[in-house]
Formats: structure tokens, C-alpha cells, sequence
């Protein structure tokens, strides 16, 4: 028996034998079609080379890409577990032919790989065929020899592919195995086709044609070829089996379930473990493609995928949490084949674990209120949709696990009236909203998120990606369209674009698509904090409401955004570790040019702390260790030591950043952020401080430059170096020396300059000629009159005529360009009967001016009309004279 592996490997090598390139599966968020929330379908990656937007990787490609239907149209969540061939993920076998091939080779390569690789009894197989498609129907009876009766003309959509309303298109041919007269059903095209006798087990599509809004409008140029078998599907017609349950690779699954849970895939228990098994899958591969469980778009539908499998984990009596410890017979089963795997396997464990292990609390509380609810209602009863909408808001529980739980007795929920309580909780959001007093535009946003849900954002792993035009808002208000010239707010279904936030500046780039439209994106707001708002002028071509758009980020601009980011998470753990522990954030700033970091502390940091700082946060810089991304409850992270950054806003998840070298089994920096940042540390590049200040009491600010900009300001002061100096004819290394010799030079230099104008001054050059010694009521009085004489030098003069007087009242006045200074000193034997500070203020009022200070021994004033230096004196000898 070939194993579902074997089964693989084999359609793989077979087309590659028959000049095929093996193309790896793509990730499971489709990154060309925004209208999927997962590819569905092997020919999704594939979808932008069929229209045309991209080059083949070759002629000819083969895969087996992953797939996921649980979410969007494409649902198959409910029915997983209960019937025989539903699957959350499936792998879609598929070759392809880019214009190379067409149906001829198609069904050729199709019949030998069937009957000769896989050996299937010919006289089991029938195919179908659109009911026009005659070239189909004649290959197929000249390649395989099929008889006219086995092969069954389908006049519906059924066998005939389209990509949408518009593009390529074409007939398909469907093949099918006959279980055998003992299954129930009848061939496709019948009354009874919906039985499970005739499986399809492949889809061969001709992509011929080209049609737009549903018409058919021409035929392609070059035709193509577009297959996908379903590699359970074929696993169960090579194995034997009917249901996708009972093939090798879920039976491994399944026993690794039945021995973890002590419970066998019996009679009730048998769903419970088909759908821990499925889901297992899903989950698994959807976390290794990067999508982390949340409450809105993919990680929603990751979440509830999760959580139909943890209630059933608890149906077995699972005392512990499950998920998590069957990952690694997942990893030994498909790790191979999908390499991806074994990488995230550490993630993926660790995910489930907590979010069991959080679901479990969730679900005892929200099962022993559905039982207080139900215990009267019986089969064919009807839960009240208040009850199912209090368990969801008030216990987390969501409404599809209710229905579940519920289904196995029959009990119906009331769908309307859980719809309606959640209408009326979202108005009266609406009221608190406005009676806050935010602005009346803001209903617009409302509107919005309340149609549409919230954006997804795509960004924490790419900078570019397909959006969906979900709103467009100019001038408040909502419109359809826009035109060239036009400033427009564009709302998408999902961006790659971060919106401002925590600090953050919006991200910038561009809108284009194949059309030739081209939107110039300035910024992007998050109205409400679920919205991002795309800030944007339209330079050509028209956008619409439901336009499919390509968006890309300002990768550069971000990359600085995002170093300047991590840099304040890594320079907050080293103010803590520098400063002490009641260093917390105030506030930043974060744009692509610099970052600024308020945080509190009662001091100017000395520069000492500045490079002690800076020493530390280059040292985890250069260390170049990852930074690495989990989502927690905040209570969770809290308690793993991540503090949280000021201006973000947290809800029942958080992501808790870590960065820096491991001590002690902590990462140096552990703090709870939704922004985006860098991949490594060394991403940073260099961690330069240019400036420290005051904010408010007990508020200091850093300013820092990270990367390109730090270096870049570094090179201009070195420049700035240079240049000093050249001028001062030395070079750098001895620049400071000679500046401390050329500051000891002037210094002398102004000391002998004083000098000599004190000199100068004494020598004549004033009004008086020199000081005049009188004495005045019995008191001896100098006074003097300078013109040129530093004012700074007044209290070494009066210091000399106190001595030289031993007991007296001194005066002088220095005139400098009109202008008067006047200093007065009393020696300390009469400095009871006058008071220096006193007789300046008579002095400076007669020059015109007012007050003057100092000591009752010395002070000094100045006044603005040095002509009146005399005057000055006279008032002082009026003092004297007791006038």
C-alpha cells in the first residue's frame, strides 16, 4: 500500500520525469488575492501568472500546496469531524502548463499517472466533461478508450472554471472512482450524484477563453493547464479506505491522540478525534505561515479552529492541556514534506499550550452556564440569543462553540437575537463614544468598522500585499470613487501599512494596480484603534469602492522607523539598569529620522549616565540577537516580567516583544508593544543620544538617532573637527590642546589688558586726574571719576583706598562709552553709620538710575548718563555731610 507520503512523492516525480519544475507550496495567506483569507485552491499562487501580472518560474510547474477552507465563503469548519471527506486542510496536488501544453498532453499525462503510476482499474474510472467541450470528449475516447457512457456530458457551472467575473476561463474534466455497487450513490450528472459511491478524485481545467462581467469575450493567446487532485481524496481510493479519517497519515494522528487521551475512536468519541486531528493540521501549518491567533480576521479563524479542537480534547476527559503534545507526531508525519514545520515546531507548541490552557478557564466557565441555561430545554428547543451573546461577551465563548456544544442534543440557538445583542452593545459603544467628545466626523468611522469589521494588518512580515477597497473618505464623508487629483482616506480590507500608534508615525508608499493607477500614500491614521486609514492623493487613474489594489510600504522608511522603535525598548532597559528602577516611560516619538524617549527621573542625567547608557545599548546592538514576537493575556505577560509601553492601548491580547542578550533566562529587554521592529538587534545599526533636557517635574527627554542618521550626524561633527582644526593649523587628534592653549593665551592676555587699562585709567585719563582725599564731616571720603575702566575692577580699587585710608568712605565712578558704573565702600569701623547699599542707590540716582546691591561694606550700581559722574559724588558727600 502506498502511504500518503508515497502518494505525494510520486505525483511529484512523476511530473517533474515529464519536464515539470517542482514548485514549493506557497504560505497559506494567499499574498495575490485579497478577496481569500486563505488559499483555497493549488492554482491561487499561481493566479497572477495566469492573468498575465507575472513570468512562470517555468514552462511547466507541479505542487502539492497547502489549503485551507474555514473561513469566508469557503467554510467547511462545521462539517470537519462529522463526514467522511471534510477537511480544514487539505494538500491539492496540481500540474500546471503555462501556454506550453494543453488538453491533449493534459489527458495524457492525467490517464498514465491514474492507471500506470497509481495502477487504478480502468474499468473504475469515468470522467466528465462540459457539455460542449466535443475536443474533450474525443481525446478522452482516443487516449484512454473510454466508452461514450463513461464519459458524461455536465451542462452546468460545475464543469466550467472561471477566475471571477473577469479573466481567464475555461471547460474542466473531472475524474471519478467507483467505490463498487455496496456504496450507496449513482454517477455525477445523476439523481443520486451526492452519494459516495463516485468520488472525484481529479480536476483537469482547460483555461481557453477570456471573459469579462460573465460573458466569454474571446479565446486566450496562449492556453493553459490547470489541475488539482486532492491528495486525501486519492489517499483513500490507493488505500483502500472511504473516509479521508482512515488513511495512514491521519491514523498516525488520530493513535497519538487515543493514546494521550486514553480514549479510543469509538462510536461518540470518533468525531472528537477526527477533528482534533484535522485541526491539529490547520493550526499548525497556519501558525508556521506566520498567522497567530487574535480576535479579528485570520487569527480569529485560527482561533476558532483551535478552540472546536480543545472542546473536544475536554469531550475525551483530557485533564491537561492536548494540542500541544501532539505536534511532534504531526512534525514526524509531514516535517519532510513541509520544512516549515520542524522550524516553527517550538512556536506552534507554545501556542497551543497557552492558548489551552487559556481556553480551558474560558470553556469550564462558559459550559457550566450553558448547562444552568439548558437544563430545561430538550431536542428541538431554541436557546435565546441573549444567553449565547452574555456567554461570548461576558466569558469569551464564542457563538459557533455554543452551537456546537449544543448540536449533539439537538439544540437549536437563537441566531437573530445573538445578531441583535450584538447590534445593540455596538450602539451603545457608539453613544460612549460620542458622549467622550470626540469629534462628530468620527461617525463615519463607525460606519465603517461596523460594516466591515476591523482592517487586518499584514505588516509585522511584509511591506507589500493585495488589498480590497472597503471604504473610500473624502472630506468626512463616504464616496465610491475618487479621481486623479483627489486627496482620499482608503480603507482596505487588509494592509501591509502601519497605521500611527504608541508613539509610531504611520507608514507612507504606494497604491497602484495593473490599470496604471498610481496613489501617492502621505500616512496612515488607526481610527477607533481597528481601522488604518490610508492618507493618499490620487496622481493617476480612479479608485473605487471594491477595487482589488496592490499596496507597497516605504520599505526604507519603515526600516528607520522600526530601528528607531526597537531602540527605545532597548534604551528604556538601560535607563532602569543605570538609573535604578523607577525609570518608566513618559511618552515618545518615533519617526524615520530620529526617536525621542520621555521617561522619569527627579535630575539632569550627568554625562557619566549619557555614556554608560549609550555604552550598553551599542554593546546589545552589536550582540545582533533576535527579536523574537509572542501573544499573551496582559496578566500573562505582566507576570513574565514584560512592562508595558506608555500609549498603547491593550486588550485580552498582547504582543510581548523581547530583545537582547538571555541572563538569568530574561531577555535584556521584555515589554509589551504592537509596533513593528526590527528582525535583530544589529538591525539598529548604532545608538547615539544628541540631546538630554526637562520635560516637566520629575520628566527627563533623550533625543536619539539610530543607523544612517547616527552616523551621518557623526560624520558631521567629525567634519565640524576638521575644519576647527584646519583653522587652528593643528590637526584633530591635537585639536583640543590647542584650544585649551589658545583659551590659557586670551586669558592672560585679558588679564594684562585690564591691567593696563586700570593703569591707563589711574594714570589721568579720567576727570578727576586721580582719587581726591577729603574730609567730610570728620569722615575721610576718596572719590574718583575713571573713563575706561572694566567694571570688574571697581572692587579692587575701593579695596585699595579702604587701606590706604584705614578708616573713610570710598567712591568711584567709571564711565564706558556714555554710561555709567558706581561702586562705594565703607570701612568696617563705620559701617554702623552708613550703609554702602544705601549710598550706591543716592549715587545711581543721580546718573539716571535705579537700585544697586550688595553688602553694607560694598555694593554696587550703574547708571545710563556717565555725564553725570560728578553729580554721583556729590551725593555721597551730601551722605556724609548728614544733608
Amino acid at each position: 500500500m502506498l502511504s500518503t507520503n508515497d502518494i505525494r512523492r510520486t505525483f511529484l516525480d512523476y511530473f517533474a520525469s515529464h519536464d515539470h519544475q517542482i514548485v514549493p507550496s506557497a504560505p497559506l495567506v494567499p499574498y495575490n488575492d485579497p478577496s481569500l483569507m486563505f488559499v483555497n485552491a493549488g492554482m491561487v499562487p499561481f493566479k497572477n501568472i495566469f492573468t498575465g501580472l507575472e513570468t512562470p518560474p517555468a514552462p511547466r510547474a507541479t505542487a502539492s500546496q497547502k489549503c485551507v477552507r474555514a473561513g469566508g465563503k469557503h467554510n467547511d469548519l462545521d462539517n470537519v469531524g462529522y463526514t467522511a471527506r471534510h477537511l480544514t486542510l487539505f494538500e491539492m496536488l496540481g500540474n500546471f502548463s503555462f501556454g506550453d501544453y494543453f488538453k491533449e498532453r493534459a489527458i495524457e499525462l492525467a490517464w498514465g499517472l491514474v492507471t500506470k503510476e497509481f495502477g487504478l482499474d480502468k474499468d473504475r474510472l469515468l470522467v466528465t466533461i462540459y457539455h460542449t467541450d466535443d475536443e474533450a470528449f474525443d481525446l478522452w475516447r482516443k487516449i484512454a478508450g473510454l466508452p461514450e457512457d463513461r464519459i458524461i456530458r455536465i451542462a452546468t457551472k460545475d464543469n466550467f472554471w472561471t477566475m471571477g467575473s473577469d479573466g481567464p476561463c475555461g471547460p474542466c474534466s473531472e475524474i471519478f472512482w467507483d467505490h463498487g455497487p455496496d456504496v450507496a450513490g449513482g454517477p455525477p450528472g445523476s439523481p443520486d450524484e451526492d452519494g459516495d459511491r463516485f468520488v472525484e478524485i481529479w480536476n483537469l481545467v482547460f483555461m481557453q477563453h477570456l471573459q469579462e462581467a460573465d460573458e466569454i469575450t474571446g479565446n486566450l493567446p496562449h492556453p493553459s493547464i490547470d489541475t488539482g487532485m486532492g491528495l486525501e481524496r486519492i489517499s483513500t481510493v490507493l488505500q483502500g479506505v472511504h473516509s479521508v479519517f482512515e488513511t495512514d497519515s491521519f491514523q498516525t494522528l488520530i493513535g497519538a491522540s487515543e493514546e494521550l487521551t486514553g480514549t479510543k475512536a469509538q462510536g461518540e468519541s470518533r468525531a472528537s478525534h477526527q477533528i482534533i486531528a484535522d485541526h491539529l493540521r490547520s493550526t499548525s501549518f497556519l501558525l508556521a505561515d506566520g498567522v497567530l491567533p487574535s480576535n479579528e480576521g485570520r487569527g480569529y479563524v485560527l482561533r476558532r479552529i483551535m478552540r472546536r479542537a480543545m472542546r473536544h480534547a475536554h469531550l475525551l476527559g483530557a485533564k491537561e492541556p492536548l494540542m500541544h503534545r501532539l505536534v511532534p507526531s504531526l512534525v514526524g508525519e509531514m516535517g519532510q514534506a513541509y520544512p516549515e514545520l520542524p522550524r516553527a515546531q517550538a512556536l506552534i507548541s507554545e501556542v497551543l499550550e497557552r492558548e489551552e490552557t487559556r481556553f480551558r478557564q474560558t470553556l469550564d466557565k462558559g459550559l457550566r452556564l450553558l448547562d444552568d441555561e439548558t437544563n430545561t430545554l430538550g431536542e428541538g428547543d431554541q436557546l435565546p440569543g441573549e444567553t449565547a451573546f452574555r456567554l461570548y461577551d461576558t466569558f469569551g465563548f464564542p457563538y459557533d462553540l455554543t452551537e456546537d456544544a449544543l448540536r449533539q442534543r439537538g439544540i437549536k440557538v437563537d441566531r437573530e437575537g445573538f445578531d441583535e445583542a450584538m447590534a445593540q452593545q455596538k450602539a451603545a459603544a457608539r453613544a460612549a463614544w460620542k458622549g467622550s467628545g470626540a469629534a462628530a466626523d468620527e461617525d463615519v468611522w463607525f460606519d465603517i468598522a461596523d460594516r466591515e469589521g476591523a482592517t487586518e494588518f499584514t505588516g509585522y512580515n511584509a511591506t507589500s500585499g493585495e488589498g480590497r477597497v472597503v471604504a473610500l473618505v473624502v472630506d468626512g464623508k463616504e464616496v465610491q470613487s475618487a479621481d486623479a487629483g483627489q486627496d482620499v482616506i482608503i480603507l482596505t480590507n487588509q494592509t501591509p501599512f502601519y497605521g500611527e500608534s504608541g508613539g509610531q508615525a504611520g507608514d507612507s508608499g504606494v497604491i497602484s494596480d495593473e490599470r496604471g493607477l498610481s496613489i501617492t500614500v502621505t500616512g496612515t491614521s488607526k481610527p477607533l484603534g481597528r481601522l488604518h486609514a490610508h492618507r493618499a492623493t490620487i496622481n493617476h487613474g480612479r479608485i473605487a469602492v471594491d477595487d482589488t489594489v496592490h499596496m507597497t510600504v516605504n520599505a526604507e522608511r519603515r526600516d528607520r522607523i522600526r530601528a528607531n522603535h526597537s531602540a527605545t525598548h532597548l534604551v528604556h532597559a538601560a535607563l532602569r539598569r543605570r538609573l535604578g528602577d523607577h525609570v518608566t516611560q513618559k511618552g515618545s516619538l518615533v519617526e524615520e529620522g530620529r526617536m525621542r524617549f520621555d521617561f522619569s527621573h527627579p535630575k539632569p542625567l550627568t554625562d557619566e549616565d549619557i555614556a554608560a547608557v549609550e555604552a550598553e545599548v551599542n554593546e546589545e546592538i552589536r550582540a545582533n540577537e533576535e527579536v523574537t514576537t509572542r501573544l499573551m493575556s496582559p496578566d500573562e505577560a505582566i507576570e513574565a516580567g514584560a512592562m508595558a509601553l506608555f500609549g498603547e492601548k491593550y486588550g485580552d491580547e498582547v504582543r510581548v516583544l523581547s530583545m537582547g542578550r538571555t541572563t538569568e533566562g530574561r531577555n535584556y529587554s521584555v515589554e509589551l508593544c504592537g509596533g513593528t521592529h526590527v528582525n535583530a538587534t544589529g538591525d539598529i545599526g548604532l545608538f547615539r543620544i544628541i540631546s538630554e533636557s526637562a520635560v516637566s517635574s520629575g520628566v527627563r527627554r533623550i533625543e536619539v538617532m539610530t543607523g544612517e542618521a547616527a552616523r551621518q550626524w557623526l560624520v558631521s561633527r567629525e567634519e565640524t573637527l576638521k575644519s576647527v582644526a584646519s583653522l587652528l593649523k593643528t590637526v584633530p587628534e591635537e585639536a583640543e590642546a590647542r584650544v585649551k592653549a589658545l583659551v590659557d593665551e586670551r586669558r592672560n592676555l585679558e588679564k594684562e589688558l585690564a591691567e593696563a587699562r586700570k593703569q591707563l585709567a589711574l594714570g589721568g585719563g579720567g576727570q578727576s586726574g586721580g582719587p581726591v582725599d577729603e574730609t567730610i564731616a570728620g569722615v575721610k571720603f576718596s572719590g574718583q571719576v575713571l573713563e575706561g575702566l572694566n567694571p570688574k575692577d571697581l572692587r579692587g580699587l575701593l579695596d585699595d583706598a579702604k587701606k590706604r585710608m584705614e578708616s573713610g568712605v570710598a567712591a568711584i565712578v567709571a564711565v564706558n562709552e556714555g554710561r555709567a558704573a558706581f561702586a562705594a565702600a565703607v570701612t568696617a569701623d563705620l559701617t554702623d553709620r552708613y550703609d554702602a547699599v544705601e549710598i550706591v542707590k543716592a549715587g545711581v540716582a543721580a546718573l539716571g538710575g535705579k537700585g544697586g546691591g550688595g553688602r553694607p561694606d560694598m555694593a554696587q550700581g550703574g547708571g545710563p548718563d556717565g555725564t553725570k559722574a560728578a553729580d554721583a559724588l556729590a551725593a555721597v558727600r551730601a551722605i556724609l555731610q548728614g544733608d
